[in-house]
């Protein structure tokens, strides 16, 4: 699967998810690679902070911030199972080719109404990439949710009505989540039985059953 994570507003935790979810998919045995493509680095930035500290690498983070993703990205996907994409924001070139060289486009969301109208943009880019490449699928992922309010489901219910499908799970705003960022970690190897955790496998799980 090449997944690209992609987000027309900075912001939305667009890297955290790309990296807990590679991290997900090489912890259940799959070999995967994440390809930064967003100018800013964030993943590499990541990656280099786990060698610096002299952690294991869980999978493979190269930079591709090209416009030629669509076309380097499948020969890179034919030696692992899974590739993930950290795309730019913004909707540029980049994003079109990110979309093009995927199976799947993920949107997370943040539950506010303007990531709801932000997102709109990358849905329209996704329609178009959609006549180049119709089996081109599509899901918003609620990140950042406030834990004890409503909020999150009445995102749930405005970003359902745009027309591309919601991911039943969501991640919430959790303060490992910002450690695992500045130590080159990820959550589960801070506290593997943390809420955080179980919030990111039950995504991958719900992710590879849609997949297959």
């Amino acid at each position: 699967m090449i997944l690209s994570v992609l987000t027309q507003k900075g912001g939305a935790g667009k890297t955290t998810v790309a990296l807990h979810l590679a991290g997900e998919l090489s912890s259940r045995g799959a070999s995967v690679l994440v390809v930064d493509a967003d100018p800013q680095g964030s993943a590499l930035d990541w990656a280099e902070q786990r060698a610096r500290d002299g952690r294991h690498r869980l999978f493979g983070v190269v930079g591709l911030a090209r416009e030629t993703l669509h076309r380097e990205v499948p020969d890179l996907a034919r030696s692992v199972d899974h590739v993930v994409i950290d795309g730019p924001p913004r909707t540029t070139a980049l994003v079109r080719s990110a979309m093009l060289a995927a199976d799947l486009v993920l949107v997370p969301v943040q539950p506010s109404a303007f990531d709801v109208w932000a997102s709109q943009a990358v849905l329209e880019l996704v329609r178009e990439a959609a006549v180049y490449k119709p089996d081109l699928g599509a899901l918003f992922v609620v990140n950042r949710r406030i834990v004890g309010t409503r909020i999150a489901r009445d995102v749930h219910a405005a970003v359902a009505s745009l027309g591309i499908p919601v991911l039943g799970g969501s991640l919430a705003q959790r303060v490992i989540f910002a450690e695992a960022a500045g130590t080159g970690m990820l959550a589960y190897e801070i506290d593997r039985r943390s809420p955080a955790a179980r919030e990111v496998a039950a995504l991958a799980t719900e992710l590879l059953r849609g997949a297959l």
